[in-house]
């Protein structure tokens, strides 16, 4: 391909090269990203900037992504958007619900929260509230939070597609009446079928 910077006098050949000058939490973010896919930070931006555009806004996803990325680094494993604002019923009380899906060596305690809220997320006035898991164990029963971003869940990102498997057979057992949705004073809740 022979890109051609144009000026106001003469087209000169583009050289391939150039610096992007960033914020210094974006460039951490890009390179931890491009570490977990396994290539050059480079590589990573060059696919990125290949990507169709999309059209349209697109919600909380990118800040969200981005943030988790800054705060976990190679530990995070995917992020899944789910909730009110999935389901196009966003009222103005609601809050943006994602699963934020981390390694086993991450612990998941009230340090790891506080340290998202230090600088909360908004999208649009909502804040963005994150629900931090690891992965189920095989053989593990899938907790209720499990089944319902299984329905409603929009995948943002995810690393190896792990959480794309682990959703795909929570959607099985679902099928299968293994895992059935239940009703208790108006409120919906998942439980494994006895």
């Amino acid at each position: 391909m022979n890109d051609t910077i144009h000026t106001t006098s003469n087209p000169v050949p583009a050289s391939g090269r150039f610096v992007l000058r960033i914020d210094p939490d974006l460039h951490e973010t890009l390179r931890a990203a491009a570490r977990n896919e396994g290539v050059s930070l480079n590589e990573y931006c060059a696919r990125k900037l290949a990507l169709p555009k999309q059209s349209g806004p697109v919600g909380p996803g990118p800040e969200a992504i981005a943030k988790a990325g800054a705060l976990l680094g190679d530990a995070l494993v995917g992020v899944v958007a789910f909730g009110s604002w999935v389901r196009g019923e966003l009222a103005q009380e609601s809050d943006v619900d994602i699963l934020i899906v981390i390694r086993d060596e991450v612990r998941i305690d009230r340090a790891l929260y506080h340290e998202w809220d230090t600088h909360p997320l908004f999208w649009n006035e909502h804040q963005v509230e994150p629900h931090f898991v690891h992965l189920p164990h095989t053989g593990e029963p899938f907790s209720g939070t499990w089944a319902e971003v299984a329905v409603e869940g929009v995948v943002l990102f995810e690393h190896d597609f792990l959480v794309s498997q682990t959703l795909v057979k929570v959607r099985q057992k679902i099928v299968s009446g293994e895992i059935i949705r239940r009703q208790l004073h108006g409120q919906s809740y998942w439980v494994e079928a006895a």
